[in-house]
């Protein structure tokens, strides 16, 4: 049998190099090669065989497969089945990252203790024990009768798997597992891939819904390799201030449901709650209309959601003005403020411009360039909006109000909530009259400074 060979992996980019050097080849990281054990060309046959849970490969023809619709199991959880898509599929690996303490640990007991009637595996390589069932207590948990393993050897979590053949199973969390079959340390990019793989190989094969806890790095994404978001089926972001009360689940790929769903919790003692009416938290009614503040709809997956954004326009007495933004992305706010001199007649070069999300909602839809403009606009003349007004639409270089998708739904959803008028893009005007709601649609964006 041929020896394993050994190469050198760096761990920013997994480059693989047969010699050790202080620099990287290919992305130029110093002091980033480490040692990777690759196996023999047998061994690596066997290894990954089956990897999507299919034992003997063939050629088929689309039309002989039978789609059928995916069984789901609800997690008893409203929101999170929300973002899931409606529930557990199974043979479906779930990865949820955020930062510390913001509840992932706390979610995913949360879950298995309210799946009674499923067999179930909490494999935890950070804590102990004890700490799980401290945790479980302090929650009032029904979790006596939970499956709990402590263990970081992927070889043998598989193994203790294979005995149990529990049907949910969590991994918390995929950077202190490890694989016997490489020397690198925990955490590394060849260990956070390879035994991603082997947990996924294993879910396939037997049918376990599988959940697998990432950390994030200090920009916010997944520590380790871009390959582990491809191999999984949902990568779920919990997002939001782990000081605060609320906080939000994000689902930016999801292969059994909609991308960018969106779930509410609130963070409480007795652990993480769902809230069924977000608008009704993020929407902050003052008793008096004041300046700078616009209610806006946004739609996050497959409901509207409205939010309140708030802008701050003052002198400013720096050699250049600050365009900062909280929730939104703040190189489209430079681009509307051209926009808005250009074709508005309006300058505020000598202005800093401060807009924030209320709520700690970030929006990434283009449907909150008019909401934008609107805030600004009355901060910066002092004119409180309508207290009843709602907004949406894309703003244009040419000073268009281009039409966002779902406009009738967010008008109805708007007309719920009790307000009576909205300043919406042309294309967005709906057909039939909405009972209660005043609506104004614009084509360019002169209309809109004309009614304000």
């Amino acid at each position: 049998m041929a020896k394993p060979r050994t190469q050198y992996q760096c761990t920013a980019c997994g480059a693989l190099s047969p010699k050790w050097s202080g620099q990287c080849p290919d992305c130029g990281a110093w002091n980033a090669m480490e040692t990777a054990v690759s196996a023999p060309a047998a061994a690596v046959g066997s290894r990954f065989a089956g990897y999507a849970g299919i034992a003997a490969p063939q050629v088929r023809r689309l039309g002989e497969v039978t789609g059928g619709g995916q069984a789901r199991t609800s997690t008893g959880i409203s929101e999170l089945d929300r973002v899931l898509g409606g529930g557990l599929v199974q043979g479906s690996v779930v990865l949820i990252g955020g930062d510390p303490g913001i509840g992932k640990s706390t979610l995913l007991l949360q879950t298995l203790a309210t799946l009674p009637d499923l067999r179930s595996l909490y494999v935890t390589g950070e804590e102990s024990p004890e700490q799980v069932s401290l945790r479980g207590h302090r929650l009032g948990l029904p979790c006596d009768d939970l499956r709990l393993l402590t263990e970081t050897c992927v070889e043998r979590i598989t193994t203790h798997a294979q005995q149990e053949r529990p049907q949910v199973m969590v991994v918390d969390s995929i950077q202190t597992i490890y694989s016997e079959q490489l020397q690198s340390a925990p955490g590394s990019v060849a260990q956070v891939r390879e035994s991603a793989a082997v947990l996924v190989r294993y879910a396939k094969q037997t049918g376990t819904a599988l959940f697998i806890v990432g950390h994030v790095t200090k920009e916010g994404q997944i520590a380790g390799p871009r390959v582990l978001e491809h191999m999984v089926d949902t990568v779920l972001y919990f997002e939001g201030d782990p000081g605060g009360r609320y906080r939000v689940l994000r689902a930016v790929k999801n292969r059994f449901g909609a991308v960018n769903e969106l779930g509410v919790f609130a963070m409480l003692e007795t652990g993480l709650k769902p809230v069924t009416n977000p608008s009704a938290i993020f929407l902050s009614r003052h008793e008096a209309p004041v300046s700078g503040s616009v209610i806006m709809v946004t739609r996050e997956g497959t409901r509207p959601l409205m939010v309140e954004v708030q802008a701050l326009v003052a002198e400013s007495h720096a050699p250049q003005p600050r365009r900062i933004t909280v929730g939104l992305e703040q190189n489209r706010l430079t681009m509307l403020l051209a926009v808005l001199h250009r074709h508005g007649g309006l300058a505020l070069y000598d202005q800093d411009v401060f807009v924030n999300v209320v709520g700690g909602v970030r929006v990434t839809e283009t449907a909150a360039d008019l909401p934008m403009l609107l805030a600004a606009l009355s901060s910066f003349r002092d004119r409180p909006l309508p207290h009843e007004l709602v907004s949406f639409g894309e703003v244009g270089l040419a000073g268009e109000i281009r039409p966002v998708p779902n406009g009738e739904e967010r008008l109805r959803e708007a007309a719920k909530h009790g307000f009576t008028r909205a300043i919406v893009p042309m294309g967005n005007a709906p057909r039939k009259p909405i009972d209660g709601m005043e609506v104004m649609s614009a084509k360019r964006l002169g209309d809109v400074l004309d009614w304000i």
